[in-house]
């Protein structure tokens, strides 16, 4: 047996983590207990509660963030030899979804303080051949949407929200999900609000949003309840789609996560702010900076280290500390998948140069002052 003086390691603290409540779990029981366990009523009554909470006239509920950027991609009207401009600091998810359509990834160059996508490098990267501009809301912060738009509009190319991050963010007063043609949400365990796996693709188009429940539907024009519901039996397959359904188990869980949302927000903000004022007094560290017309969502907390300090030392000095560091991310195109499709090095170098030297910090909404404090106090020392 261990001395029971010897003192107990803190725990760890992971970069994020979810939150179930005895609420959740009721609710997942409940569905359980019911005729429906999936293409029943909870899929379109989560789908309406996220769809209002962002301001959007539709929601499609799929069974990942990917799978609604692949059904972003489709109802977009992405095909093969098309290109897609996607930001160089992104999970590789926003450019596979291109991939799956048969287009290429163009990668766009990101801005150095925030790590959003740089416009003039969009504009550098449009040709007769782009199809769609594909706008992650990195960390959690919004784009810059209206330049965004106003280069995509004159060209008659689909604007797409990556907003797996950013659930609750707002751009010049507006919520995220109504910010480009199709917004795109993840509902992984680590992301805002968790339906353990999950996604939404918001959107105001009607016929988008029609195109895209076929799509998750393997390409029907129906599903099992509403044929039950109709008393027929027939359906007909209009195209190529795919199995993307989110079952009601998982809507279940996803509405009951959805009304602490802004609580969660708040939280994450809080925690933020508190990050912010300890870091400011530390010399060799700067928080990634957040524009005046935004408000940032936090998924998660992105620190730049001066080019004189180790940062993959630092990350192991945290994580030997009990601290869940992380980092977010390499630029795509650098990963073997993409190097063997003839990607070089050197296409974004703002990305290339910023991914060398950002931390991610633990953040999530049950985070306490202590925790904050712990986290600071590791990373001071092991870039001391």
């Amino acid at each position: 047996m261990p001395d029971k003086d010897q003192p107990v390691a803190p725990a760890f603290l992971p970069y994020g983590k979810q939150d179930i409540s005895a609420e959740d779990i009721r609710a997942v029981v409940d569905t359980l207990s019911s005729r429906w366990l999936t293409t029943g009523p909870a899929v379109s009554e989560f789908e309406n509660a996220f769809a209002r909470y962002c301001g959007a006239a539709e929601g499609v509920a799929v069974n990942s963030g990917t799978a609604a950027l692949h059904c972003a991609m489709r109802a977009a009207g992405v095909k093969a030899g098309d290109e897609v401009i996607v930001p160089a600091i992104t999970f590789a998810a926003s450019a596979n979804a291109a991939v799956y359509e048969g287009a290429v990834p163009v990668f766009a160059d990101i801005e150095s303080e925030t790590m959003l996508i740089d416009v003039a490098s969009v504009a550098a990267r449009i040709n007769d051949k782009t199809r769609a501009i594909v706008a992650v809301d990195f960390a959690g912060q919004p784009a810059d949407y209206d330049a965004l738009r106003e280069l995509a509009r004159a060209r008659g190319i689909a604007l797409i929200a990556d907003a797996c991050h950013a659930p609750g963010a707002t751009y010049k007063g507006r919520a995220t999900g109504t910010l480009a043609d199709i917004s795109c949400f993840s509902f992984h365990p680590v992301k805002h609000i968790t339906t353990c796996e999950g996604g939404m693709a918001t959107t105001d188009a009607p016929r988008i949003a029609a195109h895209m429940r076929r799509f998750r539907n393997h390409g029907i024009d129906s599903d099992h309840r509403t044929r039950e519901l109709n008393g027929v039996h027939s359906y007909d397959i209009v195209e190529l789609g795919y199995n993307y359904r989110l079952s009601d188990i998982q809507c279940a869980l996803g509405l009951a996560q959805l009304g602490r949302l802004p609580e969660w927000i708040t939280a994450r903000q809080r925690i933020a702010a508190d990050y912010d004022r300890r870091f400011a007094a530390i010399a060799g560290i700067t928080p990634l900076q957040v524009h005046a017309d935004r408000t940032h969502a936090y998924h998660l907390y992105v620190v730049k280290l001066d080019k004189a300090i180790d940062r993959d030392l630092v990350f192991s000095r945290l994580r030997s500390d009990g601290i869940g560091a992380n980092v977010h991310y390499a630029p795509v195109y650098m990963h073997t998948f993409y190097q063997q499709r003839g990607y070089k090095h050197g296409l974004a170098p703002v990305a290339e140069a910023v991914s060398k030297s950002v931390l991610t910090l633990p953040m999530f909404p049950a985070m306490t002052p202590p925790d904050v404090e712990r986290v600071v106090a590791s990373v001071k020392n092991a870039i001391g």
